[in-house]
């Protein structure tokens, strides 16, 4: 109360040009900070004393981390009090773009979001918590990866609801794409990701092909599907057609209409499409990468058209496409997004029911019902290959010719996010040799790296290459190549040399995955990991091994210098040969790399020839 009646009479008599008397003034300085003593004259250059209290400053936030709080509202519910999907994405894109345009510093245009998976719905009265913050910068555009949780205020339960990356371009006010700057990530968590967001672009390059390519084999290979007793319902009555006038509220400062909003228009035409085929109100499940092909302005007309592409046994998939038109009818329709929703229909118990089969069109129906089925498989693909941590799958996952973008992800990834991790321990050191242990939940990881005289790009292509391998790694008795996959990733079947306490060599059938570097200061990759294929089973003539996470990663020191580092997380038939290692009982790794160094040494210079 004295601070606000002080306020009050300084504010009045500055006003009225009179005089502060030099009390007040000292009152001011001193007297709300409950000090007796004479203010202290001000002196040039001195540094301000802080009080113990608050020195100690909170921990540094990422510069573009954006967090929004939204209570969910009547308003933004459906008829089951349940949060809006519309209105969820409206808020998950609104937060993605604040962070994109802190980093870019001008505004941002959304130009593609990944999968996201809906964990759970969220109720009226409880609160809606985002946070998105840049992953990576690349020239012009940059990964944005956003965090949904709900909070429930009378219990205090938090509850995670989805994970998204979205990928934003910056844009200056003409239009025209603007150059990013770097961005240096600081924690563990935010090395993971900036290392894993290179390959994540990467796949979302090659989706469109990978697609086509698997759309062309499942036209040829599937059949519409038959249920007994099932009730079936024409494609064309789950058709749905609404028109929307972009008003300045649904887009941002520069007249473009927000992703979100799109978004949130698409998913209430799919819910329709959806509603007609099952005659209930369906749920939301997931929603598959898309791309914005084009933008749209205020006072453009969009036209959304929505229908139900096929209905498996408990779910569905809604095809939804956006056009865009001015006021002349005559200019043809500019095509801005296609996107393709899952839905479920829930019991009482909150179980998916069984829903009624379609019957497609004939001609681009029946391309529509079968291209359905193919995005299904990458939909699984892509959720239990991409987003399952390594402690949820086998150590051999099956090779398809469909699922090959996701295993060399899963493959790369991995590896990274081993490279990734802070704490690891120096076990050993022996000369130019350093051995490093991490000890995680089921994993003991180990490290071992060394500086070598040889540039990083021609140790890359050496070690890339297992058929060589054997010429420095006694382990190995032979590799052969049994699929060429790209020119990146190879298959190999290995064979190792056979120990003394067994009766016959181990072999593996190893995917192994290269990558170059990205941006300056990343590493050469190349990962390896088991995988299974049918034209080379297990034979008893081996024992078949597996290895879950291994690779080297190689960084560039100088021109002429690079270091050499080999991740391995060890699998149980291989830990007691690590374990033995890690304690000094044996130096069997030490001279391993120490032959790998003289095998980059002896064939650096002859390197090209041999390519």
């Amino acid at each position: 109360r004295m601070t606000l009646l002080l306020s009050r009479c300084l504010l009045k008599m500055v006003k009225e040009n009179l005089v502060v008397p030099e009390e007040i003034l000292s009152f001011c300085c001193n007297g709300l900070q409950g000090s007796t003593s004479p203010p202290r004259a001000w002196e040039p250059g001195k540094q301000e004393e802080v009080p113990e209290a608050m020195a100690s400053p909170l921990p540094a936030r990422n510069p573009t981390e954006v967090q929004m709080s939204q209570l969910v509202l009547p308003c933004h519910t459906n008829h089951r009090g349940e949060l809006s999907i519309g209105q969820l994405l409206k808020w998950i894109d609104t937060a993605a773009c604040l962070s994109a345009e802190r980093h870019a510093g001008c505004p941002c245009v959304t130009a593609s979001m990944d999968d996201i998976y809906f964990e759970h719905t969220i109720s009226v009265g409880q609160v809606v918590n985002i946070k998105a913050k840049v992953n990576r910068a690349f020239n012009s555009s940059m990964e944005v990866g956003i965090q949904v949780s709900y909070e429930d205020l009378c219990s205090g339960k938090h509850c995670s609801i989805c994970k998204a990356y979205a990928t934003f371009v910056a844009q200056s006010p003409c239009g025209s794409k603007v150059k990013l700057k770097p961005l240096t990530p600081q924690t563990e968590e935010e090395k993971i990701e900036y290392s894993i967001a290179a390959e994540r672009r990467r796949m979302r390059l090659v989706h469109k092909d990978t697609l086509k390519d698997l759309l062309t084999r499942s036209t040829r290979e599937s059949e519409l599907e038959t249920r007994d007793g099932s009730v079936v319902v024409p494609a064309e009555k789950t058709r749905v057609e609404s028109v929307e006038l972009v008003l300045p509220p649904h887009a941002n400062h520069q007249g473009n209409t927000f992703g979100g909003q799109i978004m949130a228009w698409m998913e209430n035409v799919a819910t329709i499409a959806a509603s007609r085929l099952c005659h209930a109100h369906p749920t939301l499940r997931a929603i598959e990468m898309f791309h914005f092909r084009g933008p749209s302005q205020v006072g453009d007309r969009l036209v959304l058209k929505a229908i139900v592409n096929n209905a498996f046994k408990n779910s569905m998939e809604v095809g939804v496409c956006a056009e865009a038109y001015g006021q002349e009818m005559s200019v043809s329709r500019r095509h801005i997004n296609s996107a393709f929703m899952t839905f479920v229909v829930l019991d009482q118990e909150g179980q998916p029911r069984t829903l009624p089969m379609v019957a497609p069109e004939p001609g681009d129906g029946e391309r529509r019902y079968r291209e359905a089925s193919a995005r299904k498989k990458i939909r699984l693909d892509r959720k239990y290959v991409v987003s399952c941590k390594q402690t949820e799958v086998p150590l051999s996952v099956p090779w398809d010719q469909s699922n090959k973008v996701y295993l060399s992800y899963n493959n790369v990834s991995a590896l990274k996010t081993l490279v990734a991790k802070t704490n690891w321990t120096l076990a050993r050191e022996k000369e130019k040799v350093r051995m490093y242990t991490l000890e995680e939940d089921k994993f003991l990881s180990f490290r071992i790296e060394m500086s070598v005289h040889i540039a990083a790009s021609r140790a890359f292509f050496l070690l890339s290459d297992l058929r060589r391998r054997h010429e420095w790694d006694s382990h190995y008795a032979s590799a052969e190549i049994v699929q060429q996959v790209d020119d990146d990733d190879m298959i190999y079947h290995v064979v190792s040399q056979t120990l003394s306490c067994e009766n016959k060599p181990q072999d593996f059938v190893i995917l192994a995955s290269r990558r170059k570097p990205c941006s300056k200061g990343d590493p050469y990759v190349v990962a390896f990991r088991s995988v299974t294929l049918p034209t080379h089973p297990a034979s008893t003539d081996f024992t078949r091994g597996e290895t879950l996470c291994s690779g080297f990663c190689i960084w560039m020191e100088s021109e002429e210098t690079s270091k050499v580092a080999y991740y391995n997380q060890a699998t149980p038939g291989y830990l007691n040969y690590v374990t033995t290692n890690v304690a000094g009982l044996s130096s069997n790794f030490c001279a391993t790399f120490e032959a790998c160094e003289k095998f980059l040494l002896k064939n650096k210079d002859d390197l090209i020839v041999r390519l």
